[in-house]
Parts: C-alpha cells; sequence; structure tokens
C-alpha cells in the first residue's frame, strides 16, 4: 500500500513525540517541522552528553534517528526526486552512521558534525518556501 510522503512525514512527526501541531500543515512545513526536530534532538543530545546524563542522550539520539529515517528519509521520493533524491538519501544514511557511532563513542563532535551537515539542507529547503499563487 503506498503511503504519500507528506503522510509519512506527519506520522513520524507525530511518532517521535515533538510539542506542535502538525493537523493542517502543508507537506513543506512537515519537512522544515522535521528538520527543526531533528536539530533540536541533536543539541539536546549534546546538552545530555556534557551533563554525563546517559538516558537522556540516548532519549534525544533515538528520536534523531527516528527524524532522519522516518522522517526525512522516508519522505523521500526516489522516482520523482531522482539525483537530489539519491544524495539527499545518501547524507541521511551517512548522518545515520554518525549518531549511531557518537551515541557508541558519547563523541558531542560527531553529533555537531551531524548538525552542521543538516543546517543548510533544512536553511535550503526553508527558503524555498510553498509557492503561493494568488
Amino acid at each position: 500500500m503506498y503511503t504519500p510522503p507528506s503522510l509519512r512525514a506527519a506520522n513520524a512527526y507525530r511518532t517521535v513525540g515533538v510539542q506542535s501541531s502538525v493537523d493542517g500543515a502543508d507537506p513543506h512545513q512537515l519537512v522544515v517541522l522535521l528538520f527543526d526536530g531533528l536539530q533540536q534532538a541533536l543539541q539536546a543530545a549534546r546538552g545530555a552528553l556534557q551533563r554525563g546524563d546517559v538516558a537522556a542522550k540516548g532519549l534525544q539520539v533515538m528520536r534523531a534517528l527516528r527524524f532522519l529515517e522516518e522522517g526525512l528519509k522516508g519522505g523521500l521520493d526516489d522516482e520523482r526526486g531522482g539525483e537530489l533524491a539519491a544524495r539527499l538519501r545518501a547524507l541521511y544514511d551517512y548522518c545515520i552512521e554518525r549518531i549511531t557511532l557518537a551515541n557508541v563513542r558519547n563523541d558531542g563532535d560527531l553529533l555537531a558534525e551531524v548538525a552542521a551537515l543538516i543546517a543548510p539542507v533544512a536553511e535550503s529547503w526553508q527558503a524555498i518556501g510553498p509557492r503561493r499563487h494568488g
């Protein structure tokens, strides 16, 4: 059964428990929310690492991984997205690997690396915005 990318993104966003309403958000805004949630989870995981709060770090790492895997990567449309979708998938896969390694090694620098890699993609996505005709 085919699930549209926007619905997959909305479901993933709800699943990871982000405190924001996705009801009524357009597909573009849903992706913005996913990027925001990912960045927040990465920042919270780094903070937990600095405090030595292993449980909180683990929770935030799992949130970040789910934003990437279920939301951003799950929302890619390889057929229509072509090379861009393939490149984004490769970036998301790399970020998933780095976050996993950061979790195992308790390495905040790896989390910062992922945040730095994702930031320009998130900013670009936000900048293009939905095209409104009126």
